[in-house]
C-alpha cells in the first residue's frame, strides 16, 4: 500500500512538472476540450435525482492511454416533470456521447445494451444487486421508458447517420474552432439539434435550439449555452421553414 501511494505522488508530481512547462495557450485549448466532459460528470451528479452508474470510456483524441468514469442516469421508471421528450433527448445525447468516443461495431446491440444497462441499474438501486452468479430477469419496459425510448432512439439513429453532414455544419459555423477541440457533450449537442433542424420537419427549430442550449448548460460548461445558441442561430437563419411552426 505505501509503495502504491509513494508511486501515485510521484505520478501526480511529474504530471505536475509537464503541465507547467506547457504553454498557457496550450493549457487552456486542452482545458476547455476536456472540459465538457468533466462539468457534464459534475452537472449530472447535480441536477440528478435518479440512480446513477459509473462507466469508465477512453478518451483518445484528448489524453491517450487515459480512461476516465463518466457519471450516467439510470431510469427511475417515472419521468421527472422536465417532461418525456427533454429526458429523450438527454437519453440521446449521453449515448452520442459515448458512440463518438467508443463507437460499437453493432448499433442495434449497442442500444439495446444502452437502454438495459439503465434499466438493471435502476432496478438494482430500487430492489438490491443481485447476487454473486445471479441472473436478474428484466420486467418490461414502463410506458414512461417506452415513451423515452420510441421518441429517444429515432433521434439517435439519425444524428449517427447524418453525423458528417452536421460535422460540415458546425465547422462552417464555428470559426476558428476545429472540430476536435470542441467538448465532446458540446459537440453531441450540436450533432443532435442540426439532425432535427434540418431533417425533422415535425419539430419547430425554435424547440430544437431551446432544448440544446438548455441541456447544454446543465450539462457542459458555463459558457456552452452561448456556444451552442451562437452556433444553432446561424443554422436557423439559412432554413427554408418557418422557425416555431411545423410543416
Amino acid at each position: 500500500m505505501q509503495m502504491q501511494v509513494m508511486q501515485a505522488v510521484q505520478i501526480n508530481s511529474c504530471a505536475a512538472t509537464k503541465r507547467l512547462a506547457v504553454p498557457r495557450a496550450e493549457r487552456d485549448r486542452q482545458r476547455q476540450a476536456s472540459s465538457g466532459w468533466s462539468a457534464g460528470v459534475l452537472r449530472y451528479w447535480q441536477h440528478s435525482s435518479t440512480p446513477l452508474l459509473h462507466y469508465s470510456v477512453a478518451i483518445p483524441r484528448l489524453l491517450p492511454g487515459r480512461t476516465f468514469s463518466f457519471l450516467r442516469r439510470v431510469f427511475s421508471g417515472i419521468v421527472g416533470g422536465m417532461g418525456k421528450r427533454r429526458e429523450a433527448r438527454e437519453r440521446a445525447v449521453q449515448f452520442l456521447f459515448q458512440h463518438d468516443l467508443n463507437p460499437p461495431e453493432k448499433l442495434d446491440e449497442a442500444l439495446d445494451q444502452f437502454w438495459g444497462s439503465q434499466r438493471a441499474a435502476a432496478i438494482a438501486e430500487e430492489k438490491g444487486a443481485a447476487t454473486w452468479g445471479e441472473e436478474t430477469e428484466l420486467p418490461p419496459p414502463s410506458p414512461a421508458e417506452a415513451e423515452v425510448r420510441l421518441f429517444a432512439e429515432p433521434l439517435i439513429r439519425g444524428t449517427i447517420e447524418h453525423r458528417n453532414e452536421a460535422d460540415d455544419v458546425i465547422k462552417k459555423h464555428a470559426k476558428n474552432w476545429d472540430l476536435h477541440r470542441i467538448a465532446a457533450v458540446d459537440r453531441n449537442i450540436l450533432r443532435l439539434a442540426i439532425y432535427e433542424m434540418l431533417h425533422r420537419d415535425d419539430i419547430p427549430p425554435v424547440v430544437s435550439i431551446n432544448e440544446a442550449v438548455d441541456i447544454a448548460k446543465k450539462f457542459s460548461t458555463e459558457d456552452s449555452g452561448k456556444f451552442v445558441n451562437g452556433i444553432l442561430d446561424k443554422v436557423k437563419s439559412e432554413l427554408l421553414r418557418p422557425a416555431r411552426i411545423v410543416k
